[in-house]
């Protein structure tokens, strides 16, 4: 009987350590490869309106990113607010340009071959 308590709890605590992994785990960010960009302009805004009256706002940008060997990248992504004009951004991508999510970095953490591109 004490066997099987000790097996319960082991499945209940393996059950409880997935579900907190599966909460705090971002997925847009896995395994995903990093583009790098730095914000020059504003974004181009998009206003919806859901059904019940409220307004949603994005801007799209669509501008030249570098990949982490220095090579051009088209990339289109979307942010809830306009960026900060001269932020540098690592953008997490799939399939070459897909982005995914991004993070604001600071210039001292760019890769140098992306440094070179921006000077």
């Amino acid at each position: 009987m004490k066997k099987l308590f000790i097996a319960f709890g082991f499945v209940v605590a393996l059950l409880v350590a997935g579900l907190v992994v599966l909460a705090t785990m971002d997925f847009n960010r896995l395994g995903k490869d990093h583009a790098y960009v730095q914000i020059t302009e504003d974004g181009v805004e998009d206003r919806s309106v859901a059904t019940d009256g409220t307004v949603y706002m994005s801007y799209w940008y669509e501008q030249v990113a570098y990949d982490e060997d220095g090579k051009e990248v088209l990339v289109k992504f979307s942010a809830s607010k306009n960026l900060r004009h001269e932020a540098y951004l690592m953008l997490y991508t799939k399939d070459g340009n897909e982005v995914t999510s991004y993070d604001e970095v600071q210039y001292d953490e760019l890769p140098a071959k992306v440094k070179a591109q921006f000077k």
